[in-house]
């Protein structure tokens, strides 16, 4: 097998790894990975801004009000005034979006996280470099995106679900 060929099949693995992870979290737990990030951050800080959620996930404001809707809507999150600033509102995770993050299946980014951490610093280094050869190979590297493996509409069977 020559390089290229190699070099695309590592690229679809990792594309069908994070499709396969959206689809078991979809089955599992009703969410998309980018829900599930913020239930996460929502979760380990108590109380959260929007504006400081887009920030932490690298995302625009609209996109975090979309995905914050979706979740009130669901009864994950709730929001509530900010008691020091009337012009704020605070996300605050709910008990059923605590459990859900207790029962949702570890996120592939963790299992990223906690390898790629595990790495000496130069591999770290080449391995980002690499990364972004990779994205600008593929004019990707104007794309915005979150430190989130995958989002959007999830398609499981033949039924089409937004979560």
């Amino acid at each position: 097998m020559d390089r290229t060929d190699a070099s695309l099949i590592a690229l679809r693995r990792i594309l069908r790894a994070t499709e396969l992870y959206a689809r078991e979290l979809a089955y599992s737990a009703r969410l998309t990975p980018a829900q599930l990030r913020v239930l996460q951050i929502v979760d380990e800080k108590g109380s959260v801004t929007p504006k400081e959620l887009a920030k932490q996930m690298g995302v625009s404001q609209a996109t975090i009000t979309a995905l914050v809707d979706k979740l009130v809507s669901r009864g994950q999150v709730q929001r509530k005034p900010s008691e020091t600033d009337r012009r704020q509102t605070n996300v605050t995770i709910t008990q059923d979006g605590h459990q859900t993050l207790v029962n949702a299946p570890d996120a592939l980014q963790q299992k990223y996280v906690r390898e790629f951490e595990a790495m000496d610093s130069w591999e770290q280094a080449m391995l980002v470099a690499a990364l972004e050869r990779v994205a600008s190979m593929l004019d990707a590297q104007s794309i915005d995106a979150a430190p989130v493996l995958t989002t959007g509409e999830l398609h499981i069977g033949r039924k089409r679900h937004e979560v």
